[in-house]
């Protein structure tokens, strides 16, 4: 499970180390992808799997699902750690992302996002002042 608000450095060559923590879960390699809001998710290599067996599900005829899985499928990219722990961003997802210097790594359960620092911050406290409303609309689904 990844959880946690981390802040690294994009370097020149669109590399970002993750953090030590996350590292066990993905030893294995992961796959990431643009994900909601701007920012990037990367799975484990079994969590990308188990999504990937659910979206075989979804139905053909749909445009959404359709549309949904182009989203995901088309802009992934498989990634491995170097040495010092880095994942290399491909140049696309970077700019989807709007990534330059410092890059947000947060933990959200099964998946890790990666957010330009800028973004997260202003994200993150846009939702920190609804978040009663939030909370609100989640114990109507049992939360």
């Amino acid at each position: 499970m990844f959880i946690g608000e981390y802040l690294h450095s994009l370097d020149h060559k669109g590399r970002v180390s993750i953090p030590k923590k996350f590292r066990s879960d993905l030893e294995a390699g992961g796959v990431l992808t643009r994900g909601l809001e701007s920012c990037l998710f990367l799975y484990a290599k079994n969590d990308w799997q188990k999504l990937l067996t659910k979206m075989e599900k979804l139905p053909l005829t749909k445009k959404e699902s359709r549309e949904f899985t182009r989203y995901l499928l088309a802009g992934a990219a498989e990634v491995k750690f170097d040495s010092l722990g880095r994942i290399m961003v491909p140049a696309y997802l970077r700019e989807y992302a709007f990534l330059t210097d410092e890059t947000s790594v947060i933990g959200v359960g099964q998946r890790v996002e990666l957010w330009d620092k800028i973004r997260w911050e202003k994200y993150r406290k846009e939702v920190e002042k609804k978040s009663e409303e939030i909370a609100q609309s989640l114990e109507e689904l049992g939360l």
